[in-house]
């Protein structure tokens, strides 16, 4: 109703303003046709001068005189005494020569405010036009920049419960406790326990804490207050610390409730450091969320639900017991919550029979829940690229590799030197991930460019790494290098392919000197800066040990780096049969799978015959795909089929409930029509 009204009052001021418009337009034309025209007054004394004006009318200080039928033109003097003057010298002889006709008002004394009264009038029209046109723009209300702009989601809107969250079972144990308590308050209460006021839920990206936020709310079914940290601070100054205030009220006035703030570090950053000091817009903002966290009355049924990934920097006064009292962390899942996480994914896709949730499971150590999700619906659209009915295992490889690397570029053109180069460089990292002892199996190896990669080695672990040895990132390292060895013992130049095999591998050693204490020659002392540097908090990073120390470290990860070298050199000149036959196999078939690999590797086919049973498999897959969507066309057929022989049974049950005579009236009405319009048509 609100809405109606203030839509029909602006349509009344904006043709209140047309109408105005269209006023000024028609005086502003009854001037022009008038041709009225103010002039100096020493212009409007020398028309007099020559006898140019014939009739003169004087009202007060301001002269008007008639040129010609068409020409007025006026003027203003400065005081009286400049009227008599002109009186004396050119009105009044004129006058009696009777070449002028002389006339004069008396001078307005009207009331100033009614003088006035058009002015005020559209200055009024102006402002509550403005008004109007505020109140109408920007999510409702453009006026009111104090608004929380939180959104609200009723117990019983969109329900999202634990049982649709799968993976995070101590997670959900430690949020089943706020559930309890906003179903049943008074058994807290008489126990004299007092439930957490804050819980901050803390993990990377994509690991599903929004999701778990709105799970709570669902168990509980209690309104669910949603917003971001960013909404808080705007362009507009100050508008931070009164939507932190209305965002408690509405919660207050829904309580029991759960409110959610995503991506809390937008507001909840460290205060009293970088620019802005104390009348930072953001620190103000930060101020007001900490008094109304521990400010409403105890047991009072508001649970404040959070989420970042960079707990690191959010400000101690906030993590306190009686703000946030208690951190869930939300890490990423494994095997088996992987596995939970694929049932619920894939409930509505049709999956092939050698496709299930423990296969999906081994192949993804380290996806998030988003990322699953994306793979499955990357699968689901390459299998109805091919116009499949089943989404095969063919299709989660290729979701797969599509998720970490990026689709296909089979379209670039590529030389055939660089293309060589590309085929042993990725040839030399599968060689030697294979030679070196514990490390994880090779799972593919290309040559097609994908993303910004050229090609790539990829290797999937056996099982989930929560540790990482001294031994496994040295041979993480003599793994990266591979590629530059391999360019440099077979071609006659290296290239700048390796870069990023390089940076990583000068990272890990580093890592393994500064943060890790792996070497003997530093020892177990940490010389890492843990703290990253962010805007607000500092502005340079600052060296914790002296400048020889310094060149230790980079003394001891150079070692580390030439050692790694030689290792990989040495593996490489001793399999060099084996390094060449991977890359003449790369550089037929252009991707291989780990089964063909280590067919090439040990020996039981050469490049030709690989490339071969290639051809043969693509030929067999080009067969199936054929079969398959043959197949599904015919039971797109069936079931029109089906739906058409339904139809036609439904009319024919519809004819016979009708009556006889019923039926013979419209028949003998059709046939009426059908004659009619012949004879129009004739």
């Amino acid at each position: 109703m609100k809405k109606k009204f203030a839509r029909n009052v602006s349509i009344y001021i904006f043709l209140f303003l047309a109408v105005l418009l269209a006023a000024f337009i028609f005086r502003g034309m009854e001037n022009e046709q008038a041709n009225i025209r103010e002039v100096p007054l020493s212009e409007f004394v020398q028309y007099l001068a020559d006898g140019k004006i014939s009739e003169i009318n004087v009202t007060d200080t301001k002269l008007t005189g008639v040129l010609s039928k068409d020409e007025i033109v006026y003027a203003y003097a400065n005081s009286v005494v400049e009227i008599s003057l002109i009186d004396e010298m050119y009105l009044f002889p004129q006058m009696q020569e009777g070449t002028l006709k002389y006339e004069s008002d008396p001078p307005d004394n009207g009331s100033v405010f009614l003088s006035l009264l058009p002015t005020i009038i559209m200055v009024v029209a102006l402002g509550f036009l403005f008004y109007i046109m505020m109140n109408q723009g920007g999510n409702g209300k453009a006026f009111q920049f104090a608004k929380s702009r939180a959104k609200m989601v009723k117990g019983g809107e969109k329900k999202v419960t634990f049982a649709d969250v799968a993976g995070l079972d101590e997670e959900k144990q430690e949020l089943e406790e706020v559930v309890d308590f906003l179903k049943d308050q008074r058994k807290y209460k008489e126990l004299g326990a007092r439930i957490p006021k804050g819980i901050l839920l803390v993990g990377p990206p994509g690991t599903g804490k929004t999701y778990v936020s709105k799970a709570t709310a669902g168990e509980a079914g209690v309104p669910f207050f949603t917003i971001s940290g960013s909404d808080f601070v705007e362009m507009f100054v100050g508008v931070g610390a009164p939507r932190v205030r209305d965002l408690f009220d509405q919660a207050k006035k829904n309580a029991p409730c759960i409110v959610f703030i995503d991506e809390i570090d937008a507001v909840g950053r460290k205060r009293g450091a970088g620019i802005g000091g104390g009348h930072d817009e953001r620190e103000q903002t930060l101020n007001q969320l900490l008094v109304e966290m521990d400010g409403f009355a105890e047991n009072s049924g508001i649970i404040i639900l959070a989420a970042t990934n960079r707990p690191d920097i959010l400000d101690p006064a906030l993590l306190r017991p009686g703000r946030f009292d208690r951190q869930i962390v939300i890490g990423v899942p494994d095997i088996k919550g992987r596995e939970e996480i694929f049932k619920i994914h894939s409930k509505n896709k049709p999956l092939a029979d050698d496709v299930t949730p423990e296969v999906l499971a081994r192949r993804t150590p380290g996806f998030t829940p988003a990322d699953i999700e994306n793979l499955l619906n990357e699968a689901a659209l390459i299998t109805a690229r091919r116009n499949g009915r089943f989404i095969r295992m063919e299709e989660i490889e290729e979701a797969i590799t599509k998720v970490i690397a990026g689709p296909e570029k089979k379209s670039r053109v590529i030389s055939p030197k660089e293309k060589k180069l590309t085929a042993y460089h990725e040839a030399g990292h599968a060689v030697v991930a294979r030679l070196i002892p514990d490390s994880d199996p090779v799972h593919q190896v290309t040559i097609i460019p994908r993303g910004r990669a050229g090609g790539f080695t990829m290797t999937l672990p056996k099982e989930d790494k929560n540790y990482e040895t001294r031994s496994g990132m040295r041979n993480a390292i003599v793994h990266l290098l591979g590629g530059r060895v391999a360019e440099q013992l077979t071609l006659d130049d290296i290239s700048t392919g390796a870069s990023n095999d390089i940076m990583r591998a000068t990272e890990i050693a580093r890592d393994m000197v500064t943060k890790y204490g792996f070497s003997e020659r530093i020892g177990t002392v940490n010389y890492s800066n843990s703290e990253e540097v962010f805007l607000g908090n500092d502005f340079t990073t600052h060296k914790n040990y002296s400048d020889e120390v310094a060149r230790e470290i980079d003394a001891e990860v150079k070692r580390i780096i030439d050692e790694a070298y030689k290792e990989a050199e040495k593996l490489l000149s001793a399999n060099m049969e084996t390094l060449t036959r991977v890359a003449e196999a790369l550089l037929l078939v252009e991707t291989i799978d780990g089964q063909q690999f280590e067919d090439l590797f040990t020996g039981k086919f050469s490049a030709e015959e690989l490339a071969a049973q290639v051809k043969l498999f693509e030929e067999e897959k080009m067969a199936r795909n054929a079969e398959e969507s043959a197949e599904r066309e015919r039971l797109l057929k069936e079931e029109e089929e089906r739906m058409r022989q339904e139809l036609d049974k439904y009319d024919q049950d519809y004819m016979s409930d009708e009556e006889p005579e019923d039926r013979a009236e419209e028949e003998a009405e059709e046939q009426k029509e059908v004659e009619d319009q012949n004879e129009s048509n004739r």
